[in-house]
């Protein structure tokens, strides 16, 4: 017999969204702040010929340029206020939660320091994601005012203001992805960077099809695209569903003359525990020091150091083996450490003892812990592989196609991932909704006796 729970989530239809008032706010606060966010990405910072700017940009627009471009939604193309997008934030979110696990204090905070704690590590990110914002933002304006023609009036004056325009504007999108997770449906940040991306997916089908038409690009390569792109995300719908259960059995209590418990339930380990945040990690760390190197002219380096920086520009470019090298470790490396911060066996054996649950032919404790560690372990490289795979097969098909990087697997591993917890979040809603409706009813039937 279905439980309580599964007959409400069988119900659930277009009558009941029509009456989830609450959650027509949210979707509606969800889309009025990522308008915003999009109408952002249009307006240009003050003292950059656009003209020059774009012929200067279309020559790297297939580099480490073109990757930073996609997730900022093409504000790097237009040299956009929002252009920095949340990528400084992100940077400061890996930075503070690596801290969290070896500096002492902060270890503290977030093992035994509960809501409180939380608050404070995040207002330490807030604080990092200035000065990340700042230094990225310097960068850029160095490198804007050594590109001869790019900068009406290259000096200090610009330098300070495109730092504080770039600043601002990324400290603005931390501020609105955090509305958003509260007050909208979703995790803001996520949604943000998916919402950038989307946004470059029409200009680049429209892009492909006019390079087949030319003839740059074959038929088959276009047709191997669409089905890479097909068969990506049935494959990640497929994993991102996929969990290793492992049974869970409650013994029986007498109480009085009747018999309680004796009952059993799954443990639910998800093959990607990590969810997208690894190629996202991964892509801010890669994007932070490559798109410094890219803004700032070789000639300014020493000259024993020039052929150094020169290859480095090349081999961090969209494609290259060293970028792929140092993306796969990184996704690799945050898989496992986004798993061991958001699951700890030792906490979910403790509480399985304290509810009297057990695994079959397992001793409650350490040895249930050291169980829990060893699966969760082996699913993890599952899970690492998956992503690693879904990120760089696309790359080998699409390095050398013009415009074709946004179809790369980073792409569309965010955007189906982000959808997939957007819509379980509305669904979630949903069923809340409904049983306050059955609550409701429960009363009035109860006032009415």
């Amino acid at each position: 017999m279905a439980s309580a729970a599964e007959q409400l989530a069988a119900n659930m239809n277009f009558e009941a969204f029509q009456k989830a008032t609450e959650l027509h706010k949210r979707l509606w606060f969800t889309l009025f702040a990522l308008i915003v966010y999009r109408l952002g990405t249009y307006i240009a910072i003050p003292g950059v010929d656009m003209t020059a700017f774009a012929k200067a940009f279309e020559g790297q627009s297939k580099g480490i340029l073109g990757m930073f471009d996609m997730f900022s939604g093409g504000a790097v193309a237009r040299m956009a206020i929002f252009s920095l997008n949340v990528m400084p934030y992100i940077s400061a979110s890996i930075i503070v939660q690596i801290l969290g696990t070896v500096y002492t204090p902060w270890e503290k905070l977030r093992k035994e320091g509960g809501e409180a704690g939380r608050k404070t590590l995040n207002q330490y990110t807030r604080y990092l994601t200035v000065i990340l914002a700042i230094f990225q933002s310097f960068g850029i304006a160095i490198g804007l005012s050594n590109s001869q023609g790019i900068v009406d009036t290259p000096g200090v004056f610009f330098i300070l203001t495109t730092v504080t325009t770039l600043t601002t504007g990324t400290l603005f999108l931390m501020w609105l992805g955090e509305q958003i997770t509260a007050r909208g449906v979703g995790n803001g940040v996520s949604l943000i960077i998916m919402a950038g991306i989307v946004a470059r997916v029409v200009p680049a089908a429209g892009q492909l099809l006019t390079s087949a038409r030319a003839g740059n690009i074959s038929v088959f390569v276009l047709l191997a695209i669409a089905a890479s792109v097909v068969a990506v995300i049935v494959f990640v719908v497929f994993i991102e569903r996929s969990q290793r259960r492992l049974l869970v059995l409650y013994p029986k209590r007498q109480m009085g003359n009747r018999m309680f418990g004796g009952e059993s339930s799954f443990l639910p380990l998800k093959i990607n525990t990590s969810g997208v945040i690894p190629p996202i990690f991964a892509s801010s760390l890669l994007l932070m020091p490559a798109s410094v190197l890219n803004f700032l002219p070789v000639s300014k380096f020493p000259l024993w150091l020039q052929p150094w920086v020169s290859g480095l520009q090349g081999q961090l470019q969209h494609g290259q083996p060293t970028f792929m090298v140092l993306y796969a470790a990184l996704i690799v490396f945050f898989c496992f450490f986004y798993t061991s911060i958001t699951f700890n066996p030792d906490e979910t054996a403790d509480n399985l003892r304290k509810y009297g649950g057990n695994l079959p032919g397992i001793r409650p404790g350490k040895r249930t812990a050291e169980y829990i560690d060893y699966v969760l372990t082996r699913i993890t490289v599952i899970g690492a592989a998956y992503i690693t795979a879904v990120c760089l097969l696309p790359e080998f098909l699409t390095a050398n196609s013009p415009g074709t990087n946004y179809f790369g697997g980073t792409s569309v591993l965010i955007v189906v991932t982000v959808t997939m917890d957007t819509v379980a979040q509305i669904q979630s809603h949903l069923l809340a909704h409904q049983y306050e409706g059955l609550i409701r009813k429960s009363k009035l039937r109860g006032a009415k006796r």
